[in-house]
This record gives C-alpha cells, structure tokens and sequence, in this order.
C-alpha cells in the first residue's frame, strides 16, 4: 500500500507556508490587531581592536632622537633638538644603560673607565664610571656639542669658556696661555637636571671630581676626530683670578672670575683611564 507523503513532512522549513502563511505575515498581523509597531534591533557593534605599538626603551629613544638632533660637522643642535633630548636624558635612570645604583665595584682604585654604548657618523654616546676621588683634568670638547647627564652619585664640576684676550689691558705672560672665564665651580648630586656645553660656550673647558662613585652618560657631536682636529686639549690653572677690568664687564657676565689656562700635555700621572664592555640594553641601529 502506497502512503501518500505531504510536503510539510519532507521539509519543515515549508511547513510555515503550507498551511496558509508566513510565521513572518502572521507577526506582522498581530502588530497591526494591537496596534504595535515592529522595531528592528540595531545591529552590535563590537569595538575594533587596535593593536598598541611596542613600548620603545629609553636607550632606543635617545639614539634615534641623536640620529635626528645631530646633523655632523659645522653644527650645533637646534632649540627644539636641545630640548628634546634635555628632556630624554633628564628622565633617564642608571638601570637604562645596565647601570646599578650601587658601583662598589669601581672602589678598588682611581681608574676611570669609559663603555662605548653607541658610535655613530654623527654622534656618540658613552658612560664615564668614576670611582671615589678620581679626577678627570681641565679638558676641552673642540667644535662639538656634548649633553652630560649624571645618572649615579656626587660630582665636583668646574668649567671654563675661553675669551677673546682683547678684553684685558695687558697681553698674557706667555703666549701659551690663555684667557678664560669661570662657568661653574659647584657640586652636583644625581639625579640632577642635564648639562649642555657648546663649542664656544657652556663651559667648553671643564673638569670632574668624584666625591663619591658616580656614572655619567655622555652625548658628543660630532665624535672625536685627530685627523680633523677635533682631539681633547689639556689644561691647567695657573694663576689667582684676574680681576675684571672695564672692558671684561662690557664684554662679559659681571661677578664672573678670570682666569690664565696653560695647555699641558695629557697628564697621565693624574689620569688612569681603561675602556670596559658594555652590558646594557641593545641598542637597533638603523641606516642614516
């Protein structure tokens, strides 16, 4: 016997229709008897996920800031280059450069070590280590601009900016003398805001004595050179102040001492320096 077979039983998704209309039509029906109105629901909108960029070290920020700051010999940062990497340096910590707070470690003589972290065409970037009582002599940065940042201890520092000698009555005693005018003469403790000296200006000439064992993170540019002149010259004081007569006060600070620097061989008796490797963060260098 053959069983007749409808079409709602081989396909229930007819079934809504076969028995006379849509569960759709039927809906609407309703509205319209109650006198609702259908709504349809907005659409969810999820929020889009953007993926954050890597967080950029500290290191990593100051390098390529110099790669922009830095435009090689005959130049000098621009305001906006100084203060932006013022305000790098001012926020950086010995732990950025692998440094600990404690540098015990340079207690057992008066050697002061330098680590090159980076050594570019137009710049370089290096931490000086110095140990309690060690003494880096009067010395010159020629045509160069240098930010120096004291990340660990206590630091003497006295820095000279050379003048024309026109601005004295008499000639010098020698001709290897030269005429120069105090800067700063102070003690600075870290952390303490960021120094800057100039080819010509800033305290170009200066000297450092560890009170106590400190670390500071250096920026010169351009970078030394023998072949173009641009070597440190030694100095040394060798007389009392000069008092200022009226051309000095014309031409320069009021209140400001003079003084005669000789230029002296590098004195090695007094300065024991020794290069070490360097253990901090990588820095990634990119092309120029």
């Amino acid at each position: 016997m053959t069983t007749e077979t409808k079409p709602s039983d081989q396909n229930p998704r007819v079934n809504a229709k076969v028995d006379g209309v849509s569960r759709r039509t039927k809906r609407k029906r309703r509205c319209r008897e109650t006198n609702m109105t259908m709504v349809r629901s907005p659409p969810v909108m999820f929020p889009t996920l953007v993926r954050s960029p890597p967080v950029m070290f500290p290191l990593q920020r100051l390098y390529l800031s110099c790669l922009e700051v830095f435009k090689g010999v005959g130049t000098v940062p621009s305001p906006a280059g100084d203060l932006m990497l013022r305000g790098i340096l001012d926020g950086l910590m010995p732990e950025d450069i692998g440094l600990s707070r404690n540098l015990r470690f340079l207690d057992h003589d008066n050697t002061v070590f330098y680590t090159m972290i980076c050594q570019c065409e137009n710049f370089l970037l290096y931490a000086l280590l110095l140990p309690e009582n060690a003494v880096i002599p009067l010395h010159d940065h020629p045509e160069m601009t240098v930010f120096s940042k004291l990340l660990v201890g206590k630091v003497h520092i006295k820095s000279y900016d050379l003048v024309n000698p026109d601005v004295i009555d008499n000639p010098p005693p020698s001709s290897q003398l030269k005429l120069a005018c105090l800067k700063e003469d102070g003690i600075f403790t870290a952390p303490c805001k960021t120094s800057v000296l100039y080819p010509t200006s800033g305290g170009n000439i200066h000297a450092f004595t560890a009170i106590t064992p400190c670390a500071i993170l250096d920026v010169v540019g351009p970078p030394f050179s023998k072949e173009d002149g641009r070597d440190c010259t030694y100095y040394r004081d060798v007389s009392h102040a000069i008092p200022p007569n009226e051309n000095m006060l014309k031409k320069e600070e009021e209140g400001k001492g003079y003084r005669w620097l000789e230029e002296i061989e590098i004195p090695l008796e007094s300065l024991k320096m020794d290069r070490m490797e360097y253990l901090g963060p990588e820095i990634i260098e990119v092309s120029q």
